[in-house]
């Protein structure tokens, strides 16, 4: 896709256009996700695109009202090791912003698996994944409020920022664990401990 052409796509729509005809993909017929990490297309610059802290997604300083447009662009959406976030087609890689995580997740629902909990997470784009081996949560304390604010694997190297709600809804799920000799509050999910801070700590936070 030529610099030109991407400038001159103006809204939202006629950038999906143009992603979607270069990913060689058609609406509603695309079959699971687009292999972006095999992908290695020119950078071809950065494009006005943010997605904010609540994952709401903005092109030109404008919300992305269509569900379907905001779902097409997280397909190919890629982190890669310098840090930064991309759109990702077979011809090019367009940098975008992003404020905290790409994703949101904004539900939880908790099972068992033979006899073992499994926590999944919906995304507001629509992934749904199971906290386990291959997407682990971590737990990061932000600020002089002491925010906590837990964070799921989803794919490659992106992750989505579990809203405050359903983070209320998980920490209900913690438990003391001893994990390497030091209690732990944490949450199982998959087979897999996910240690979430010191149950000290936790106490100076609850007093």
């Amino acid at each position: 896709m030529a610099d030109a052409e991407i400038h001159q796509a103006g809204d939202a729509a006629g950038l999906a256009a143009l992603i979607t005809r270069a990913a060689g993909q058609t609406n509603g017929q695309t079959r699971g996700l687009p292999p972006v990490e095999r992908w290695n297309p020119p950078f071809c610059g950065d494009i006005d695109m943010e997605i904010r802290a609540d994952g709401t997604w903005f092109y030109m300083g404008t919300p992305i009202g269509r569900q379907p447009l905001v779902r097409l662009f997280s397909t190919v959406l890629r982190k890669d090791e310098d840090g930064k976030t991309y759109l990702v087609t077979p011809v090019e890689k367009l940098g975008i912003r992003i404020t905290d995580a790409p994703f949101v997740a904004v539900e939880m629902n908790v099972t068992e698996r033979d006899g073992v909990p499994v926590v999944t997470f919906r995304t507001n784009v629509g992934d749904v994944v199971e906290a386990g081996p291959d997407h682990a949560l971590r737990f990061a304390v932000h600020g002089e409020n002491r925010e906590l604010k837990p964070y799921l694997h989803v794919r490659g190297r992106l992750e989505a920022l579990v809203s405050r709600a359903v983070m209320y809804d998980l920490v209900a799920l913690g438990e003391t664990v001893d994990i390497g000799g030091v209690d732990m509050f944490a949450v199982r999910s998959g087979g897999m401990t996910f240690a979430i801070m010191p149950a000290q700590e936790l106490e100076a936070l609850s007093a």
